[in-house]
Protein backbone atom coordinates (compact mmCIF):
# COMPACT_ATOMS: atom_id res chain seq x y z
CA UNK A 1 0.00 0.00 0.00
CA UNK A 2 1.30 3.05 -1.04
CA UNK A 3 2.26 5.65 2.30
CA UNK A 4 0.18 9.10 2.76
CA UNK A 5 2.31 11.90 2.03
CA UNK A 6 0.82 15.84 2.89
CA UNK A 7 1.66 18.04 -0.14
CA UNK A 8 0.91 21.48 0.56
CA UNK A 9 -0.91 23.47 -1.71
CA UNK A 10 1.10 25.16 -4.38
CA UNK A 11 -0.95 28.62 -3.99
CA UNK A 12 -1.66 30.24 -0.85
CA UNK A 13 -2.98 33.58 0.74
CA UNK A 14 0.30 34.52 1.55
CA UNK A 15 1.83 34.91 -1.97
CA UNK A 16 -1.37 37.28 -3.08
CA UNK A 17 0.44 40.38 -2.52
CA UNK A 18 -0.08 42.33 -6.09
CA UNK A 19 -3.00 44.64 -6.40
CA UNK A 20 -5.49 43.66 -9.32
CA UNK A 21 -8.38 45.89 -10.73
CA UNK A 22 -10.96 44.38 -13.47
CA UNK A 23 -13.27 46.81 -15.13
CA UNK A 24 -14.69 47.17 -18.30
CA UNK A 25 -14.89 50.08 -20.46
CA UNK A 26 -18.45 52.10 -20.40
CA UNK A 27 -20.11 54.52 -23.56
CA UNK A 28 -18.88 58.36 -23.11
CA UNK A 29 -21.38 60.74 -21.93
CA UNK A 30 -22.45 63.27 -24.58
CA UNK A 31 -23.02 63.39 -28.46
CA UNK A 32 -19.54 62.20 -29.36
CA UNK A 33 -18.86 58.37 -30.36
CA UNK A 34 -16.22 56.01 -28.58
CA UNK A 35 -15.78 54.77 -24.71
CA UNK A 36 -14.25 55.50 -21.51
CA UNK A 37 -12.08 53.41 -19.42
CA UNK A 38 -13.14 52.29 -16.37
CA UNK A 39 -16.48 51.51 -14.35
CA UNK A 40 -14.52 49.34 -11.96
CA UNK A 41 -16.08 46.07 -11.22
CA UNK A 42 -13.51 43.79 -8.77
CA UNK A 43 -10.76 44.78 -7.05
CA UNK A 44 -8.49 42.00 -5.31
CA UNK A 45 -4.87 40.90 -4.44
CA UNK A 46 -3.53 38.31 -6.94
CA UNK A 47 -0.30 35.91 -7.73
CA UNK A 48 1.05 37.09 -10.85
CA UNK A 49 2.61 33.84 -11.95
CA UNK A 50 6.11 34.07 -14.25
CA UNK A 51 6.08 33.67 -18.08
CA UNK A 52 7.16 30.29 -19.13
CA UNK A 53 8.89 29.97 -22.44
CA UNK A 54 5.22 28.20 -23.93
CA UNK A 55 3.25 31.05 -22.79
CA UNK A 56 5.40 33.42 -25.01
CA UNK A 57 4.89 30.57 -28.14
CA UNK A 58 1.24 30.43 -27.20
CA UNK A 59 0.74 34.19 -27.23
CA UNK A 60 2.72 34.30 -30.72
CA UNK A 61 0.02 31.61 -32.13
CA UNK A 62 -2.65 33.84 -30.40
CA UNK A 63 -1.86 37.58 -32.26
CA UNK A 64 -1.22 38.70 -28.54
CA UNK A 65 1.86 41.27 -27.83
CA UNK A 66 2.09 39.81 -23.95
CA UNK A 67 0.15 37.08 -21.90
CA UNK A 68 -0.37 37.05 -18.59
CA UNK A 69 -1.45 34.59 -15.58
CA UNK A 70 -2.74 35.49 -12.42
CA UNK A 71 -4.08 33.81 -10.04
CA UNK A 72 -7.08 34.94 -7.40
CA UNK A 73 -9.52 34.06 -4.87
CA UNK A 74 -12.50 32.59 -6.41
CA UNK A 75 -14.61 35.53 -6.09
CA UNK A 76 -18.02 32.86 -5.79
CA UNK A 77 -20.69 35.21 -7.40
CA UNK A 78 -19.09 38.69 -6.43
CA UNK A 79 -17.38 38.67 -10.20
CA UNK A 80 -17.38 36.38 -12.75
CA UNK A 81 -14.92 37.25 -15.22
CA UNK A 82 -15.40 37.65 -19.21
CA UNK A 83 -13.91 38.02 -22.11
CA UNK A 84 -15.51 41.67 -22.09
CA UNK A 85 -13.57 42.47 -19.17
CA UNK A 86 -10.05 44.49 -18.67
CA UNK A 87 -7.28 43.62 -16.39
CA UNK A 88 -5.24 46.10 -14.57
CA UNK A 89 -2.10 45.47 -12.52
CA UNK A 90 -0.26 47.61 -9.57
CA UNK A 91 3.21 46.10 -9.98
CA UNK A 92 6.47 47.34 -11.17
CA UNK A 93 6.45 46.38 -15.16
CA UNK A 94 2.46 46.31 -15.35
CA UNK A 95 1.40 49.68 -15.10
CA UNK A 96 0.03 51.28 -17.96
CA UNK A 97 -0.92 48.12 -19.51
CA UNK A 98 -4.49 47.28 -19.93
CA UNK A 99 -5.02 43.06 -20.37
CA UNK A 100 -7.94 41.42 -21.74
CA UNK A 101 -9.28 38.75 -19.84
CA UNK A 102 -9.12 35.93 -22.38
CA UNK A 103 -9.99 32.72 -19.90
CA UNK A 104 -10.64 31.75 -16.57
CA UNK A 105 -10.73 28.42 -14.98
CA UNK A 106 -10.79 26.95 -11.26
CA UNK A 107 -7.14 26.40 -10.17
CA UNK A 108 -6.98 22.27 -10.49
CA UNK A 109 -4.73 22.14 -7.56
CA UNK A 110 -7.28 24.13 -4.75
CA UNK A 111 -10.54 24.91 -5.80
CA UNK A 112 -10.09 28.11 -3.48
CA UNK A 113 -8.60 29.76 -6.12
CA UNK A 114 -8.89 30.87 -10.16
CA UNK A 115 -6.49 31.12 -12.32
CA UNK A 116 -7.05 34.20 -15.32
CA UNK A 117 -5.01 34.23 -18.25
CA UNK A 118 -4.86 38.08 -19.88
CA UNK A 119 -3.77 39.23 -23.30
CA UNK A 120 -2.69 42.42 -24.78
CA UNK A 121 -4.07 42.14 -28.53
CA UNK A 122 -1.60 43.34 -31.02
Amino acid sequence: MREFKYKPPRVHSGELRTPVTFYKYVPKEGPEPGEQEKKTLYECMGKIDEVWMKDLEQAKTNGTVEDVTITIRDPLDDYIPTNKHYISIDARGYRGKHFNVKADFPDPQNNAFIKIVGGIQS
